[in-house]
């Protein structure tokens, strides 16, 4: 096979699908403004959940086969990926909106029973996703790329015509640089706050997504979170914010009020009510996955490579 492809992108979405075509016999080159450990995909606390893409009927296929090749790389300690119990709750008098229970494996999940529930909360799941410890993940990525021969080159793509001429197809994975690349206005920037705790003293992942607040025990820190600040594009944080995160936290687990802050930051996620995954020319466009780009990741790019396998012809 002696297709050149080119991919505009080095976070998850970009590597993933660099990962997906390198192995399946393309010569794959990744253009990139900046690359790990200098994103904002290497610093996420990364857990497998659908999150806010919950009306795109085409993101259960996607999880459901993420999920599934993140649970296959979990027996590699080197990746930084585990299997961990995540406990997802509801407050009282909250629309339960469960219809995440679709886009899970099948009996991966159970309901808490009531003894057991979280302080202040009326109602819960308790499920095993992969933990990506972003951190530890990136790097091993880039690395078994390298590893295959795929080339990385650290450029700025204004214009996706820059690379159509030279490549048989291109694959934009530019996030939230889409907005300008594509002139797509439909692609908003969510800010996303957390405190840093010391490490150790979780074996679980917390989320309660409509307040929203989740704990997530990594071997580095215990990211505690979070905000949802729709068209905030800063990378600031806000003290005020991390205040209310950590008295949340506090609410949900009173022990945390007595463990070590040991920093805070704040990223933005490139939000679309859909995700734009879909064919134009020889440019292939796959971005718009919010906060849920890991979670989508591998799925994402088996959908490039089929529409790269199905819809070219290759000359």
């Amino acid at each position: 096979m002696n297709q050149q492809i080119a991919i505009i992108g080095a976070g998850i979405s970009g590597l993933s699908t660099a990962y997906t075509l390198v192995n399946a016999g393309y010569h794959v080159t990744v253009f990139a403004k900046e690359f790990s450990p200098n994103l904002v995909s290497n610093k996420a606390a990364a857990f497998w959940f659908p999150y806010h893409v919950r009306n795109d009927a085409r993101a259960k296929d996607w999880c459901k086969f993420s999920y599934n090749f993140f649970e296959q790389l979990s027996a590699n300690i080197a990746t930084g990926i585990s299997m961990v119990e995540i406990i997802k709750a509801v407050k009282p008098n909250v629309q339960d909106e469960d219809n995440w229970l679709n886009y899970m494996p099948d009996n991966s999940y159970s309901i808490v029973e009531e003894k057991n529930l979280p302080n202040g909360y009326a109602k819960a799941y308790l499920a095993k996703v992969p933990l990506i410890e972003t951190q530890i993940f990136l790097p091993w990525l880039m690395q078994e790329l390298q590893l295959l021969q795929t080339n990385f080159i650290q450029h700025n793509i204004e214009d996706l015509q820059e690379l159509t001429t030279q490549f048989d197809a291109v694959i934009n994975c530019t996030a939230l640089g889409a907005k300008q690349l594509c002139n797509d206005a439909t692609l908003v920037a969510v800010r996303g706050q957390v405190v840093l705790y010391e490490p150790g003293f979780m074996q679980h992942i917390f989320i309660d997504n409509q307040t929203p607040s989740y704990m997530v025990p990594r071997k580095d820190a215990t990211i505690v979170g979070g905000t949802y600040e729709e068209g905030v594009d800063s990378n600031s944080v806000n003290e005020n914010d991390l205040k209310i995160i950590q008295a949340k936290a506090e609410n949900i687990l009173p022990a945390i009020q007595h463990k070590k802050v040991i920093g805070s930051w704040a990223g933005v996620r490139p939000f679309r009510q859909t995700v734009r995954l879909e064919k134009e020319g020889n440019i292939i466009h796959n971005y718009g996955h919010g906060g849920s780009g890991y979670t989508l990741s591998f799925g994402c790019a088996h959908q490039v490579l089929q529409i790269l396998q199905n819809e070219f012809e290759w000359k």
